[in-house]
């Protein structure tokens, strides 16, 4: 996967990086093999109560797999960063995160389609099926072993009968059970090793040698990022040292000590990592000056009482309470006090030890205060409406016509795969903004409705995953439309009928969502309404722009869109059996890629709805009303914004 260099200087690195990336993805594909093989138990399960244990023993999975990419991504970074310029180097390198993230993909769509069953067992996967299915985790697992072992992609002979009889059972269930067709279609994506995530290859050509040319050089060069993080931690250290010199001139070096082992690059829980390291200096220096008492006769032995305490500590670090910043506190905390020797009593020391801590932890809060004056809770409302902002943008490149073959090299698909990237970007910040405000203390302010978050993060990143698949499915459709004796123009109009009436009802709620979203509050909404003398009641007829907000129809809209796409599809189905031998491949394909943009749609479609309703219950909870009227709140903003 990664190509040795021919240059003296970087190749044991190379080699180095090699070995590590073959470690990770060997890890990886393990628990990729678990969770393949847990989905596929679920969805061939015979009643609802083992497709419920199955599918919670892939979400657990999920979890772990999870935490496995975000070290893998940690530890790569950290390579790169001790020898940059091998990056610059090596241009034909493969990127292992990239890699793994095609094999991800693909499983987590297995996941989707079966949180969209409804009952167990699956109507359309009879005996013949599910022996398929499960025949596959064998033969899956043996590939991805031979992948770790070889670190390269291998024959796929080993897994062609599968795919042909997974192939030609999804297009007899395509036009009837979109769930389950996805499924499948996902499952013939794993045998197939077909890289979902991957840039097509002229935007590759076209950007790799500038973007590879911009990152060594800035590389060499400090970004505001880190020169912001440098300026944080000389000014904590240096008011520290200050204010800890003045309260005890003896001492007050340490005041610096508890905030220096523990720094952290980004946003993180101020107040409640603060509190973690000064409850793990308090723990650690009571611990010590215990166990001086306990071994005051016998002084030479009391650092074996460090051993447990190391154990113990080692816990406080993956706690959610104490995290690595207690944990690391808890251990200096109880080697200070335990390993000096004729600086007095011990509990003196430990009392002194304690206050130029707690003056260090208070320059640190007023520092980080002062360089990230915004809440957590604020920003991650922010990055919320930022985030459908780039999804309605998403639904808006969703492409509805073919584009020639002149227009491949700037293709709406193409469009679609940058902004699903820029989606998932704000995705992850909001993600990293919620776990914040959900450790940060209230004080005067509203809580933090973090289940509310939760739910609309959850959401978010399923239509993330969802866009990746859309994307994939109308490069193929274009891919294969383009072709002599494929391209059939009466079911594109109609696809395209059906595609607009999405993007036009669901885009245009996403924009009014951002937009309530954006409110301060509706207190503040009516007194710039009332500064402005601008009408307050819609009632009154006052409001051009009345019939700007669409008003969604629910599930039964979901499932009107939903039936027109099943009823395209069950025509494709029946005109694909009438064609010509050369033909009817091309024409089958076709049909199982219309039919896994069905169920993306359709996903979609739900998704928002659920957005819909937990950005209603956050303007409750943000301004305390029993009703509210999203059209009328949207008149009022639009209303406001156009004087």
């Amino acid at each position: 996967m990664f190509r040795l260099l021919e240059i003296p200087c970087t190749w044991p690195f190379v080699v180095k990086v090699q070995i590590v990336a073959r470690q990770f993805y060997k890890i990886y594909t393990e628990n990729a093999a678990e969770r393949f093989s847990c989905t596929l138990e679920a969805i061939t399960a015979s009643d609802n109560s083992t497709a419920l244990g199955f599918s919670t023993q892939a979400k657990s999975f999920s979890i772990v797999g999870a935490k496995l990419l975000h070290s893998i991504r940690s530890n790569l970074d950290g390579m790169q960063w001790e020898r940059p310029q091998t990056r610059f180097c090596n241009p034909h390198s493969i990127d292992l995160e990239e890699k793994l993230q095609d094999l991800d993909i693909p499983i987590r769509g297995m996941n989707i389609a079966l949180s969209s069953c409804t009952s167990f067992p699956v109507s359309v996967i009879d005996e013949k099926l599910r022996g398929i299915l499960l025949n596959c985790r064998g033969k899956f697992s043996q590939k991805l072993d031979q992948k770790a072992r070889r670190f390269a992609p291998i024959d796929a002979t080993t897994t062609a009968e599968s795919k042909k009889e997974i192939f030609n059972r999804n297009l007899t269930i395509a036009d009837k059970d979109l769930p389950t067709s996805f499924f499948l279609y996902c499952v013939q994506l794993l045998l197939d090793d077909l890289p979902l995530a991957k840039k097509t290859e002229h935007l590759v050509q076209r950007t790799q040698k500038t973007r590879m040319i911009r990152e060594f050089v800035m590389s060499f060069m400090p970004s505001k990022h880190n020169f912001v993080f440098a300026f944080k931690c000389s000014l904590s250290l240096g008011l520290a040292v200050l204010f800890g010199l003045i309260y005890n001139k003896e001492n007050g070096y340490w005041s610096g000590l508890t905030i220096a082992i523990s720094f952290v690059t980004g946003r993180q829980p101020t107040f409640s990592a603060a509190n973690a390291r000064g409850q793990g200096t308090a723990m650690g220096s009571i611990y010590g000056v215990l166990c001086c008492f306990i071994f005051q006769r016998l002084g030479d032995l009391r650092f074996l009482s460090l051993l447990p305490w190391v154990v113990f500590s080692s816990f406080l670090r993956h706690s959610r309470m104490y995290g690595q910043a207690g944990g690391i506190s808890a251990v200096i905390g109880a080697l200070l006090i335990l390993g000096r020797k004729h600086y007095g009593p011990p509990t003196e020391f430990a009392f002194a030890r304690i206050t130029e801590a707690t003056i260090g932890l208070i320059c640190f809060i007023l520092v980080e205060i002062l360089s990230q004056p915004s809440r957590a809770q604020t920003l991650a409302k922010s990055e919320l409406s930022k985030s459908l902002r780039a999804l309605q943008d998403c639904i808006g490149r969703i492409p509805t016509t073919i584009p020639s073959q002149r227009d491949m090299q700037s293709s709406s698909s193409q469009a679609l795969r940058e902004g699903q990237q820029r989606l998932k970007a704000h995705v992850c910040q909001l993600e990293e903004f919620t776990a914040e405000a959900k450790l940060e203390p209230n004080f005067w302010f509203l809580p933090f409705h973090s289940g509310c978050y939760s739910k609309m993060l959850e959401s978010l990143s399923r239509m993330v995953d969802i866009l990746i698949f859309v994307a994939y499915s109308m490069e193929q459709v274009t891919r294969l439309s383009q072709k002599d004796g494929v391209c059939r123009v009466d079911f594109q109009e109609r696809m395209k009928e059906n595609i607009e009436l999405f993007k036009n009802r669901f885009g245009i709620t996403l924009k009014c969502l951002e937009e309530i979203i954006r409110m301060k509050s509706l207190r503040k909404l009516e007194y710039d309404l009332r500064i402005k003398n601008l009408p307050c009641d819609v009632e009154s007829g006052e409001y051009a722009n009345a019939e700007a907000y669409i008003t969604l129809g629910g599930n039964e809209e979901v499932d009107g869109i939903t039936g027109s796409f099943l009823k395209l599809l069950e025509e494709m189905a029946n005109k694909t059996h009438f064609n010509k031998d050369d033909e009817m491949i091309k024409d089958q394909q076709l049909l199982l890629h219309y039919s896994c943009l069905g169920f993306c749609i359709n996903s979609l479609m739900r998704e928002t709805l659920k957005i819909e309703s937990e950005v209603k219950e956050l303007v409750i909870w943000e301004n305390g009303s029993i009703e509210v009227n999203f059209k009328e709140i949207y008149c009022k903003i639009s209303t406001l914004c156009s004087q």
